[in-house]
């Protein structure tokens, strides 16, 4: 069946649990991923796209740190867009749609070809302990598996319950029963539980669409890619997404169902997620809107199921489908699903330590939307970075913590640790103090040495980082030291309308100007023999010009960053008295005690806390 003793169990095969058992496994780690449904690993139960605004960051991350997030969309990828292209680069971010099904279907290959994983069909009810520290897990049926460490990634199946207007029933996803008892068996050791909701729109039959009354949208010309590998293929076809709007008689025909709704009517009691709302709580809260955009995403190549982004819904399928059919472009849909929306318990993150590490039972770590985020990528990068810890403390090898200054994951982790949450997390580039240094282009550069020096990335991975670094350090020093003449340069500044020069001038200086681009500049024929004797590709031009480019803004957070990791530096003792810092106030005191931060930079994070707070516990620590 399986061995009975492994080092790492992680329960649930969702986009969490996959990533954390392959970190496990591939940095040694004999590792068991345990689901209720073997054919649902990694499943896409929302929308089918990967990636967004910040999102695409962390899924850039992840690749750079050796996960497999990235290889699976561009292997399943239909189409591509890089978004916010019109502003500056800090906050391009890559989007992917995906076929649901091949994702699922990838994620499997790659996970049943990784060294050291093995996998379980059954449902975990309870955890062993042993003195604080967990041991194993207890399935449903009564057996009992021992590991030196478990990750739990349980995403919306602790005690789920589904609502469809008055109708409710218990599942952890549409057609998936909930999972019962882990919940209950975390609290008797004294974990603190609360409640959530998410939900989802429709899926429809695209046959049944009439798409000469939407919006077109394709993906990009040239499409990128999420993987910095060779091996992880790039789009030649793409699908189109498109976009319709609501109207004011879709509004009035949602509102009839309002007193039947769940979110209204009182049954769903549970703090649902702010940035992604349902249709109903959209007309609701923005009642002087006389439409709201949906957008109609294909589910995969070869298949005619559609994806109705913008119209998450609970209320009763009647209602949803009268209302829906009143869109433009909607008139004969014809539905393969309703909408839901789907209550589930969470744990507070303020009970985590930084490395994922619940701190009521050593070993035990949790990630996903079991720590209250919502989203894939939030969900993956928890599971990554719970596998790699896992892995490292059962091998008494210090934790692995990325810093705010360091990636997007380290902005996600710190927040949820530092700040808790009441209600679905989801990241934005506005939630990163250092977002010109947290770029989508340079994942790669901030991260893959990392992560090999923990023997997560590849040697072959890490190469590859540094030959790019090395040629873009080598254009960019190319660049700075060509000078230019006026014969050269003029006719290029004359053709984009930039003031021309009437002496030789160092190319770095002309190409700074926002309006030159490297298109422009590579006309000179000193810079295009460079380009083509030193193999110099698109990444690399990419890199170059944007630290070219924005070299004040880079080095301004690079500094603050510095800032930032002096505070980091001075740690706070692990037994810190704080009720003898008579001067604090009694909040701070009891956000401190319950967080228990580990260095001063995180204590000054946390809500409730002021800078008098800080500069107290300085002076009482003798700075």
């Amino acid at each position: 069946m399986f061995q009975n003793k492994y080092d790492v169990i992680v329960v649930g095969a969702g986009h969490a649990g996959s990533e954390a058992a392959a970190a496990a496994a591939n940095m040694g780690s004999a590792t068991l991923l345990i689901t209720m449904n073997l054919q649902n690993i990694a499943q896409m139960s929302c929308n089918p796209a990967m990636g967004g605004i910040a999102k695409g960051q962390i899924i850039k991350e992840i690749d750079a740190l050796g996960g497999y997030s990235g290889l699976v969309t561009d292997y399943s990828a239909i189409q591509f867009k890089m978004l916010n292209k019109s502003k500056g680069p800090a906050v391009w971010s890559p989007r992917a749609q995906s076929d649901r099904m091949m994702f699922s279907t990838k994620w499997r290959e790659m996970l049943e070809s990784t060294p050291n994983l093995d996998f379980y069909q059954d449902s975990v009810v309870s955890m062993l302990v042993e003195n604080s520290t967990v041991v194993g897990v207890v399935t449903q049926l009564g057996i009992k598996i021992y590991s030196k460490s478990v990750i739990l990634t349980s995403g919306t199946f602790l005690n789920g319950l589904i609502h469809v207007g008055e109708k409710q029933f218990g599942g952890g996803r549409a057609g998936e029963k909930a999972s019962i008892g882990v919940t209950e068996d975390l609290v008797s050791f004294g974990f603190v539980s609360g409640r959530m909701k998410t939900g989802t729109p429709p899926r429809v039959d695209g046959r049944s669409l009439n798409y000469n009354k939407m919006e077109e949208h394709p993906g990009d010309i040239n499409p990128g890619k999420f993987s910095y590998l060779p091996s992880s293929p790039k789009l030649t076809k793409q699908r189109s997404c498109y976009v319709t709007y609501t109207n004011l008689k879709t509004h009035d025909l949602l509102r009839e169902g309002f007193d039947r709704s769940p979110m209204f009517n009182g049954r769903i009691k549970s703090v649902g997620p702010r940035y992604c709302p349902s249709v109903e709580d959209k007309i609701n809260r923005f009642s002087e809107k006389d439409r709201h955009q949906i957008f109609v995403e294909p589910e995969g190549w070869n298949t005619v199921e559609v994806y109705v982004n913008g119209f998450s819904t609970s209320l009763p399928e009647e209602v949803q489908f009268k209302a829906l059919k009143s869109v433009q472009g909607f008139e004969d849909v014809k539905f393969f699903r309703p909408g839901y929306a789907i209550e589930y318990d969470y744990f507070p993150p303020t009970q985590l330590k930084h490395s994922l590490e619940t701190k009521p039972i050593e070993n035990l770590f949790f990630a996903g939307q079991i720590n209250g985020t919502t989203g894939y990528e939030e969900a993956a990068a928890q599971g990554l970075m719970a596998g790699i810890n896992a892995h490292l403390k059962i091998n008494n090898k210090p934790e692995f913590i990325l810093k705010r200054n360091q990636a997007y994951i380290g902005v996600l982790i710190d927040d949820l640790i530092t700040k808790g949450t009441d209600e679905p997390y989801r990241m934005f580039t506005s939630r990163a103090e250092f977002r010109m240094l947290l770029r989508q282009d340079n994942a790669d550069i901030r991260l893959s040495e990392l992560s090999y020096s923990i023997g997560l990335a590849t040697k072959d991975r890490y190469t590859l980082v540094k030959n790019k670094l090395k040629k873009t350090q080598e254009l960019i020093h190319f660049i700075e030291n060509l000078s230019v003449s006026p014969k050269e340069i003029n006719p290029i500044l004359e053709n984009k309308n930039s003031k021309t020069i009437d002496q030789s001038m160092k190319l770095k200086k002309l190409y700074s100007r926002p309006n030159i681009v490297f298109e422009d500049v590579v006309k000179i024929n000193s810079l295009k023999e460079f380009v083509d004797n030193n193999n110099i590709n698109e990444e690399v031009i990419e890199q170059a010009e944007i630290q070219i480019k924005y070299s004040g803004y880079i080095q301004k957070e690079s500094a603050n960053a510095d800032k930032l990791n002096n505070l980091e530096s001075i740690k706070i003792p692990e037994m810190f008295d704080y009720s003898a810092l008579k001067s604090m106030s009694s909040e701070a005191k009891s956000k401190l005690e319950e967080i228990r931060p580990k260095t001063l930079s995180q204590a000054s994070r946390i809500s409730g806390v002021s800078p008098a707070d800080i500069s107290a516990m300085l002076v009482f620590m003798g700075r």
